[in-house]
């Protein structure tokens, strides 16, 4: 007997079992029920295959990761992991979205443990301060966590022993928090030698307000560029365009939709705060554009102007700060497009 036609095979993931259901030109039907680890599938994978002269799998990205994909795309087979928001339809018109290669992924969870090392000393530091304040306790310089603020801290003697002891423990927190920040950036900075996107990484530093930690995490987080086929299409993906809600001849936009990729988005901001001081290329930056192409250099200098520029029309016609600053990022994420479609991976 002759294998038959196309056949998808839907996978529900879940962390301990993975509900199949298989649909060719009729309807679906439940096909079986497997565990979730990795011999399960490629157990349940032996008889469609033998049977079916094609097979396409599908299934919702989610927190079990995309190594199903790479497992099945190494064994040959037709492989899709859509959006969970995605409308159902019917499987041949679904649209895939993008999974990174096995290295991008891993630079990709080391730039988010940083991330998430960042949030923690940030916790770790307003637990010693709302300590400090409970108790009548404050600091009269101008910075806080600066040299002198810190010396501050390392001086302070609490009323009753029990509370020296609890302070005592929220200053280690704070002190091992900034050495696990200063751990992360060096292992960032290692990893980031032998990354194929490095010349990506260094000349997006050409811009005002990124980095080199913020281009790692851009690079990180949004991966191969030519997946956009135009700037707006990379604002649509960071979340970072008006909301729309018209009917008939009304149309009416809100707030950015903040869908997408939200750390990029959040990096995007953080840079964009850099546009409210005239353009000037500064010692900092002309350091880091040492080396870089002619026409990188000039997008950072076209960026700086426009980009400053605006922030100044913005703000002098009252509009609040943070929409200020999410429209230049907006317009910043189309200068970094355009730079990255002019760089190309290490091979």
């Amino acid at each position: 007997m002759g294998k038959s036609s196309t056949v998808f095979v839907g996978m529900d993931v879940h962390k301990e079992s993975i509900e199949l259901a298989t649909a060719d030109e009729g309807e679906a039907r439940h096909y079986a029920r497997i565990g979730g680890e990795a011999v399960s599938v490629d157990r349940a994978v032996r008889k469609p295959r033998s049977v079916h002269r094609e097979l396409g799998f599908v299934y919702e990205a989610g927190p079990c990761g995309v190594w199903i994909y790479r497992r099945l795309r190494a064994q040959g087979l037709a492989c899709m992991v859509v959006s969970p928001s995605m409308i159902p339809r019917r499987a041949g018109e679904l649209d895939p979205i993008y999974v990174p290669d096995a290295k991008d992924e891993a630079m990709r969870d080391l730039v988010r443990t940083r991330e998430d090392a960042v949030c923690m000393q940030r916790q770790s530091r307003q637990r010693l301060q709302a300590l400090l304040l409970r108790n009548e306790i404050r600091y009269v310089g101008k910075t806080a966590w600066s040299a002198a603020h810190r010396r501050w801290i390392a001086g302070l003697k609490l009323p009753d022993a029990a509370q020296q002891i609890a302070f005592e423990e929220y200053v280690t927190a704070v002190e091992e928090a900034g050495a696990r920040l200063e751990r992360l950036a060096q292992a960032i900075g290692a990893q980031l030698e032998h990354w194929r996107w490095r010349p990506l990484v260094c000349a997006l530093q050409a811009l005002r307000g990124i980095s080199a930690i913020h281009a790692v995490r851009i690079v990180a987080e949004l991966g191969d560029f030519t997946r956009f086929v135009s700037p707006r299409k990379l604002m649509g993906y960071l979340g970072m365009i008006p909301s729309e809600d018209s009917s008939g001849s009304r149309r009416r936009q809100g707030s950015i939709t903040k869908a997408g990729n939200s750390s990029a988005r959040r990096a995007l901001v953080e840079a964009a705060w850099a546009y409210a001081h005239p353009a000037r290329v500064s010692w900092v930056i002309a350091r880091r554009q040492t080396g870089l192409t002619q026409s990188t250099t000039d997008l950072a200098w076209k960026a700086q102007l426009r980009l400053c520029a605006r922030f100044r029309r913005l703000a002098a016609r009252g509009l609040p700060r943070n929409k200020v600053v999410v429209a230049i990022a907006r317009e910043l994420s189309g200068f970094i497009w355009a730079i990255a479609r002019q760089v190309k991976p290490l091979t």
